[in-house]
């Protein structure tokens, strides 16, 4: 170690069946060590002590309080740009009364930091995406109403995909109207300035989440300039800059390196007050716009599907009037089929077997609806094996006690979002019975906004968890690191129907 840690735990020591590994960074209250266990998941975590079994009463007292504001947000709230907590021990070993009665969080293991990469690496290229990424955790926390309290470099990680996650919520708090209460501690240069001398109540000093967007601006500031938007070499002569700009006597000198749309950014961040502060959405919009990395309310079409899927779905409405067909219209570019005319039972079969009982009448909407979809997980085999386990195919569906219809199961309060194929949703609630032609394109147009937003890295196959995100969400998906429990048999089907659909050499 280059450092004294808070917590000093000898590389070895064991505890609820980790076994402590290298030193990874320490605070004042805390210390964080690498952990190895052979069994189970995760094999690799990070592991928080926390000295709450040791010292003055007082120092207990205030330890204890960090600690459970730190667990009571992960308990409340998991989100995909907040780091994870596995569980939480407590040190039994009378031997080393140093650590005895420590509390130890078992966190998901990072990277690295935002404040190591950018001590390595100024004005890193990643930058503007972690700020998009990072802003978009803040949106998260917000939302759920709570404030982070804390946000700075080192309390933001970096995974192995080199995403971003928030960390260190031991001064979180959630909002009670318009106001939390946090500990009286903060980081003098990411501290707004109406708090760095504000008054300290018994339950601690109110904080409004426009403290975050003032952290934020100074964070974006650093990260895409590498200095500080208020002058001063040290923190306490930043921290009177800061005052000096409150009052009005200095103004706000952001660096010339800071790129026009970003300059807007953080100067809207960087208000006098609180109330001229921008507020988490509009940022959030603004920042993801300004990074390149907005994402799609709605998938982006290919050119010249939605001519093809208005065919089919006329084509799919005359069968179901038990006409009949024998040619189909398709595009050139179609697998599985080319231009003039192909049989629906043959449709998309270089990606959809043939042989497996998926009815002919569908194939066509089924292909195309996948076709219509950028994302490469989409696959006609996979909306095939999710109509199969959601319907058995039965387009006359009804299940009135779950208020899902159709043969892919929608709830008509889901299905007003997707139905449109220009992705706008309906004026009004759409009422069942719902046609295949208009449930098996909405099915597509929803997996398609659920792949990019379920987390990189998560185990098992992709399709899978689209699945299992279609029948609940990708954020319950991403919270629990894969399928739930709970839906472990649909997607168990599906995955079995997904290797009955998919034709040998595919995937």
């Amino acid at each position: 170690m280059t450092e004294p840690y808070a917590v000093p735990v000898p590389r070895g020591y064991r505890v609820g069946g980790w076994e402590v590994r290298e030193p990874i960074a320490t605070g004042a209250f805390g210390s964080v060590y690498e952990g190895r266990r052979r069994d189970g998941r995760p094999a690799l975590a990070a592991l928080k002590f926390l000295p709450t079994g040791t010292g003055t009463p007082r120092h207990l007292a205030h330890l204890r309080e960090l600690v459970d504001r730190e667990v009571e947000l992960y308990r409340r709230l998991q989100r995909p740009r907040l780091i994870r907590l596995y569980d939480t021990l407590v040190v039994d070993d009378p031997e080393r009364p140093e650590l005895d009665g420590a509390t130890v969080l078992v966190l998901e293991l990072a990277r690295t930091s935002l404040s190591s990469l950018v001590a390595a690496e100024p004005r890193p290229a990643s930058g503007p995406a972690l700020l998009a990424q990072i802003c978009e955790g803040l949106a998260q926390l917000h939302r759920a109403h709570w404030v982070h309290g804390d946000l700075k470099p080192a309390n933001v990680l970096l995974m192995d995909d080199g995403s971003a996650r928030l960390a260190d919520f031991n001064m979180a708090a959630e909002l009670e109207g318009t106001h939390a209460y946090t500990p009286a501690f903060s980081t003098p240069d990411y501290t707004p300035p109406e708090l760095l001398w504000s008054e300290v109540g018994e339950r601690g000093r109110r904080i409004r989440p426009s403290a975050d967007i003032w952290a934020f601006g100074v964070l974006a500031h650093l990260v895409l300039t590498d200095t500080f938007p208020l002058p001063g070499g040290t923190p306490s002569a930043r921290r009177d800059a800061a005052a000096a700009y409150a009052r009005g006597t200095d103004d706000l000198r952001l660096s010339p390196e800071l790129p026009d749309d970003w300059r807007e950014i953080v100067r809207d961040c960087l208000t006098r007050t609180h109330a001229d502060r921008v507020t988490i959405e509009p940022l959030l919009r603004r920042v993801e716009a300004a990074a390149g990395t907005i994402p799609s309310p709605r998938p982006r079409r290919r050119p010249g599907r939605t001519t093809v899927l208005a065919a089919l779905a006329a084509a799919v409405a005359v069968a179901a009037l038990g006409h009949g067909l024998t040619t189909w219209a398709t595009d050139p570019d179609s697998p599985g089929g080319a231009a003039g005319s192909s049989a629906p039972s043959a449709y998309g079969a270089a990606e959809l077997r043939t042989d497996r009982g998926v009815p002919a009448v569908y194939r066509p909407l089924i292909v195309e609806s996948a076709h219509d979809c950028a994302e490469p997980d989409v696959t006609p085999a996979l909306l095939a094996a999710m109509l199969k386990t959601e319907s058995g195919f039965d387009a006359s569906l009804s299940d009135p006690a779950n208020d899902e219809y159709g043969i892919a199961r929608w709830t008509p309060r889901v299905l007003r979002y997707w139905m449109n194929a220009d992705g706008t949703p309906a004026d009004t609630v759409p009422r069942p019975p719902f046609p295949p032609a208009e449930s098996i394109p909405a099915m597509g147009r929803y997996l398609c906004w659920i792949a990019p937003r379920l987390d990189s890295g998560l185990p098992g196959d992709r399709r899978v968890l689209i699945a299992a995100a279609y029948r609940t969400s990708y954020d319950k998906v991403n919270d629990a690191r894969g399928v739930p429990a709970k839906y472990r048999d649909y997607t168990d089907r599906v995955a079995r129907h997904l290797k009955e659909y998919t034709p040998p050499g595919r995937k």
